[in-house]
């Protein structure tokens, strides 16, 4: 695996950005919790000149709101087949399928896993999705796995640095 062309993070939201409950609101609407090192280590990745997508099969306010919050560009929801949200995503950031990372968890990721250049799978993550997957995190989505997984690649591209990470 050539880590120094990884340049594009893409990530799923249920079962990896959050532990994959689905919490309706009294809105109707799901509710989701974001793990903190996650979003700190989104940023230190950003500040290493990488760039993130997300990608969910569900549409969520929230989902949005953590996005804007984080600068992440990129951000496709309510995608029923999301190779399409993939390919979508490598052609508006300019960036090739072999220069991208996803990190999924659950069968409607596998086409996504299965055409990027780093497929990883987060620990909870259903077996399939860990067979196609180069890389099973020891922590579980929305605890983290998205932090282990960008310390991991920068860390190989030698390009982890304490000092980008933000203190505030």
């Amino acid at each position: 695996m050539d880590f120094t062309a990884i340049r594009l993070l893409i990530l799923d939201v249920d079962g990896v950005l959050t532990d994959g409950r689905v919490t309706a609101s009294r809105g109707g609407e799901d509710a989701k919790a974001f793990h903190v090192q996650d979003g700190c280590a989104i940023k230190v990745w950003q500040r290493s000149r990488g760039l993130v997508a997300i990608l969910s099969g569900r549409e969520s306010s929230d989902v949005k709101r953590r996005a804007e919050e984080l600068g992440i560009a990129w951000v496709r929801m309510g995608m029923e087949d999301k190779l399409i949200g993939f390919e979508e995503i490598l052609r508006s950031a300019e960036v090739a399928a072999e220069a991208s990372a996803f990190v999924g968890d659950d069968l409607p990721d596998l086409g996504s896993m299965r055409r990027c250049g780093f497929p990883v799978a987060v620990a909870n993550a259903v077996p399939t999705i860990k067979r196609v997957a180069e890389y099973v995190t020891r922590r579980r989505g929305g605890e983290g796995a998205v932090a282990e997984t960008i310390e991991l690649i920068l860390r190989k591209q030698r390009r982890w640095n304490v000092d980008a990470i933000p203190t505030t």
